[in-house]
């Protein structure tokens, strides 16, 4: 099961995968692409070409969790444009994306105090 706190790290590889990629495939664009350890704990959101799927990639301590969600219609409904290679996601805003929403337009609350150091 895949736990999400405050704390957790997430990044957004902005430029699509190719999703025929499996486990050390999507480690290895974190090294590459990212510029993170995927052994960190954080995790990382991967996007498909078409933008019908995105898979979440971490690891737990013992070994890796890769998952996909794939939406029966349409695609996503937002993804970030911009030329940076990755984005930091907050834990809500993961969970909007999840959702098919976007987390630039959702209205929440600012955090008052960061607690984990990268707001």
């Amino acid at each position: 099961m895949l736990a999400v706190s405050p704390q957790t790290s997430i990044f957004l590889a902005v430029k699509h995968v190719d999703f025929r990629c499996g486990i050390d495939g999507l480690a290895q664009q974190c090294r590459s692409i990212i510029e993170q350890n995927p052994l960190s704990g954080a995790i990382f959101v991967f996007r498909n070409r078409a933008g019908t799927s995105i898979k979440l990639l971490t690891y737990d301590g013992q070994g890796y969790w890769l998952c996909q969600k794939r939406w029966s219609t349409g695609k996503l409904n937002w993804w970030p444009d911009t030329t940076l290679p990755n984005q930091r996601l907050l834990p809500r805003e993961l969970s909007i994306l999840l959702h098919n929403g976007n987390p630039q337009d959702a209205a929440m609350a600012h955090d008052w105090h960061s607690v984990n150091g990268h707001c």
